[in-house]
């Protein structure tokens, strides 16, 4: 009797996916392996992994969203309580086209702390787990960023034309006081998921300090 000289396509990802979580190197994480963002209004986790097929595109800030809070350079202090932030969008006139319907309002960020990696696990052994309905819509993903660190350390996907930081962002953002914070978004027009428009980004972040309480 002959023998199978090869595993199956499921134990043989198995493997790979537990020598990538072991790892040991000192390399510098890819942006893969950045956790999924906190989602609000209609967005969605696969929205989202749509954006992320999508990072390596030539960047173009033609329709970017104009940021209007923060403002550059506003200083914020340890002791304020979470800030509302704000901006305008080209994209949000997609909403009025005809055969275009307005996405799922939710006022509530819904949380994740799965990576990428760990989605990829989720296809080999996979868990019972709802999927929503496609998106259609417009969509934006608000990072921030301290300098010397690829991944955002605070981060929402969001349908709506603002953000009000949870306590736990907060939180993160106020333990990175006195190091050099920026704010960036990136926005697209997805059709059942798909991008039609974009994605688009701020042609620069935007700076903005974080000063121990006063």
């Amino acid at each position: 009797m002959k023998l199978k000289t090869s595993l199956p396509w499921s134990t043989a990802a198995v493997a790979l996916l537990a020598l990538s979580a072991c790892n040991g190197d000192d390399t510098e994480p890819q942006a893969t392996e950045c956790e999924e963002p906190l989602y609000a209004g209609g967005a969605t986790d696969e929205a989202w992994r749509t954006l992320v097929d999508a990072r390596n595109q030539p960047q173009d800030s033609s329709r970017a969203v104009t940021l209007t809070s923060p403002e550059s350079q506003q200083e914020y202090w340890t002791d304020q309580s979470a800030p509302l932030w704000q901006w305008t969008s080209p994209l949000r006139a997609s909403l009025e086209r005809p055969g275009r319907t307005s996405p799922l309002l939710e006022g509530r960020p819904r949380e994740s702390k799965r990576s990428v990696l760990a989605w990829l696990g989720n296809l080999v052994l996979p868990t019972a787990e709802a999927h929503l309905p496609p998106y259609t819509g417009d969509l934006y993903w608000v990072k921030v960023h301290v300098a010397g660190r690829e991944c955002p350390i605070a981060q929402v996907l969001t349908s709506e034309l603002q953000w009000q930081l949870d306590d736990g962002s907060w939180r993160t953002v106020k333990d990175a006081a006195g190091k050099a914070l920026t704010v960036q978004v990136v926005s697209a027009y997805l059709v059942q998921n798909r991008i039609t428009e974009g994605p688009y980004t701020m042609g620069s972040p935007v700076p903005f300090t974080m000063g121990m309480a006063r």
